[in-house]
């Protein structure tokens, strides 16, 4: 019976071997209209795979063949059975419809409703977001933020301690946490992106979201996102050899704030419970 067990098992150890064998997946995406969209977060989830598309909608990623996912907040997610190797995709995503206008009256009054924590280490603690690959993955990590009462955002304020990355642009995403088994469930319509140029020196961000945004009484994570960056300075960097390269040359940094929150190593990847934050800020108006 035993050798009847291995003889099973060797025999299948070529199609088990074959099915986490990687294959190298580009394309470009589309919406509707023929245009790039820029900046979609294309992975695998169950596998922790994951990379962002670039600012003209291409991407590259090397991947088992599974299913490829696609998420963008203006759009409606999409997927695509990987079979083999391919270098001419073409991924057509449909608009989102906005929800209509949601109106809530009676009084309300400034708030907070999450500041940073504390930052006991002042600057000697540094949490640092590096890219180390042709094709970076899209880190995500952030603040957790508890709701009691409805909450209009109107300013997301955080600070960037140091930024080595040419031609950085970052995210802001904002999810609802749902659940024992804490489901992330994005709350934009609209994508909200800012410009972080170099610098050495600490930069003050005081985000103001195009969209209404209203949450109710829950809780939330409010995300940090590198999303594009010069892609020429990034291969100039990676063509260096490996024992030239300086962690710092393409990096960010940010103070370490003592307050749990949530990270995510790679597009649409599982979110992670750490013990520390960014020191994201949010502010607006509580409805009484």
């Amino acid at each position: 019976m035993k050798f009847v067990k291995f003889a099973l098992f060797f025999a299948l150890l070529p199609a088990l071997l074959s099915a986490q064998e990687r294959v190298t997946v580009k394309g470009r995406i589309i919406n509707g209209q023929g245009e790039a969209v820029e900046y979609v977060q294309v992975g695998i989830p169950k596998l922790q795979i994951g990379t962002i598309s670039t600012v003209d909608g291409r991407f590259e990623i090397n991947v088992p063949c599974d299913t490829l996912e696609f998420f963008h907040v203006s759009y409606q997610a999409a997927s695509y059975p990987v079979t083999g190797a391919d270098d001419d995709v073409v991924i057509v995503l449909q608009e989102q419809e906005l929800p209509p206008a949601v109106f809530i009256g009676g009084d309300t009054k400034e708030k907070y409703l999450l500041r940073p924590g504390a930052n006991i280490l002042k600057n000697m603690g540094i949490i640092t977001t590096a890219l180390r690959s042709e094709h970076p993955s899209g880190r995500e990590i952030g603040s957790v933020a508890k709701a009691k009462k409805p909450f209009l955002v109107k300013d997301i304020l955080l600070t960037v301690h140091s930024n080595h990355i040419p031609g950085c642009v970052a995210s802001i995403n904002i999810y609802r946490i749902e659940g024992k088994k804490e489901s992330f469930v994005n709350m934009l319509h609209k994508p909200i992106y800012f410009d972080v140029a170099v610098s050495d020196k600490p930069q003050d961000f005081d985000i103001q979201p195009e969209e209404t945004i209203l949450l109710e009484p829950g809780r939330y994570f409010i995300a940090f996102q590198i999303v594009g960056y010069d892609e020429p300075a990034l291969q100039a960097f990676l063509a260096k050899p490996e024992e030239e390269r300086k962690f710092w040359e393409m990096s960010m940094d940010f103070n370490i704030y003592l307050k749990s929150s949530f990270i995510r190593e790679v597009a649409l990847g599982e979110m992670e419970s750490v013990p520390v934050n960014i020191g994201v800020a949010v502010k607006g108006l509580e409805f009484q």
